[in-house]
């Protein structure tokens, strides 16, 4: 279990994390979101022993890691997959790291075999793809056969087999029982990959909740399709919801766009009018849609929505 309370980093006068607090609890993958210098690495770090907390703890296991005997065995993890010196060769730096934590040597062809690198694990890290070198990274964190693991941007540099491959793996390590964190900017991924979720901005938390939960806290109301849509929405606006043309509609179909209704209440007072009714589908917004809108004030860096050119380009474009 990870468990992270009423921490704080300070680095000089920038606080980049704020009494933060959450628990990341077995057999479930927990997405770690927020927007770029949101505290999401730094809260990593600190749970592993690289940074020291200002305030607060950071517990793995009940306890620091640095106090942790073989780490290895109880924590894999995978921050920086850049961090392996180019000329030892895949099998040796995971040879050592197995050695420093007393795992079996039979345990570094195991993994190797597993992340699919076992083709080159006699070749120098230095030529290897970034896509490779997370994989590596990836047999580093599982070298131990850990409870607990900590990923940062674990697909970065996959190709979509590659994609998939680790997001069936993390699913799998949770359904054995383990504690997966996973920190992404990839919304896509986290929806198919994560059960849970915890987002932070500006270093403090702003939700700790299911993937479902936070779809349907930002959910779009019930689409609706009709042939007779005029006097649907009248009897629903008369039971005090909102309705708007979907797009494509009404002219296609009558499609509407119902809020403040559930689909029950929908589909019992059309069966009341005799209003026949060939769609009711509840629409809940996508995770990266609610994820914009619940971060929206706490992006630490944001592109202006129009770009005015400069007057030498203009110049260019008008001579």
């Amino acid at each position: 279990m990870i468990e992270v309370r009423e921490l704080t980093k300070r680095y000089g006068a920038t606080t980049a994390v704020d009494r933060l607090s959450f628990a990341v609890r077995p057999g479930t993958v927990t997405g770690f979101l927020g927007p770029n210098g949101a505290g999401k690495s730094t809260t990593m770090r600190v749970l592993l022993g690289l940074d020291a907390a200002t305030s607060g703890e950071a517990l793995v296991n009940g306890g620091r890691y640095a106090a942790l005997r073989r780490p290895m065995r109880e924590v894999g993890a995978l921050l920086d997959a850049g961090a392996v010196h180019g000329g030892r060769r895949a099998f040796d730096h995971l040879g050592w790291l197995a050695r420093s934590n007393g795992i079996p040597a039979r345990r570094v062809a195991e993994v190797l075999e597993q992340v699919g690198l076992a083709g080159v694990a006699r070749k120098r890290v230095a030529g290897f793809s970034l896509g490779m070198r997370q994989r590596l990274g990836i047999a580093a964190a599982l070298l131990g056969d850990p409870g607990v693991l900590m990923f940062d941007e674990p697909v970065n540099g996959l190709d979509p087999d590659g994609v998939r491959w680790i997001r069936e793996l993390m699913r799998a390590l949770a359904a054995e029982g383990r504690t997966v964190l996973i920190s992404s900017h990839l919304m896509s991924e986290m929806e198919l990959t994560a059960d849970r979720l915890i987002v932070i901005g500006r270093g403090r938390l702003i939700a700790d909740t299911s993937v479902r939960e936070l779809a349907e806290r930002f959910g779009r109301g019930v689409l609706v399709r009709t042939p007779r849509p005029a006097e649907l929405t009248e009897v629903l606006e008369a039971a005090g919801g909102s309705v708007e043309p979907a797009p494509g509609g009404p002219a296609d179909g009558g499609r509407l766009t119902v809020g403040g209704l559930d689909v029950a209440a929908i589909g019992d007072m059309a069966a009341a009018k005799g209003i026949p009714l060939h769609e009711v589908t509840p629409h809940s917004a996508s995770l990266e849609e609610a994820y914009m809108e619940l971060t929206s004030g706490d992006a630490e860096f944001t592109a202006a929505a129009e770009t005015k050119p400069t007057t030498e380009a203009t110049a260019r474009r008008t001579s």
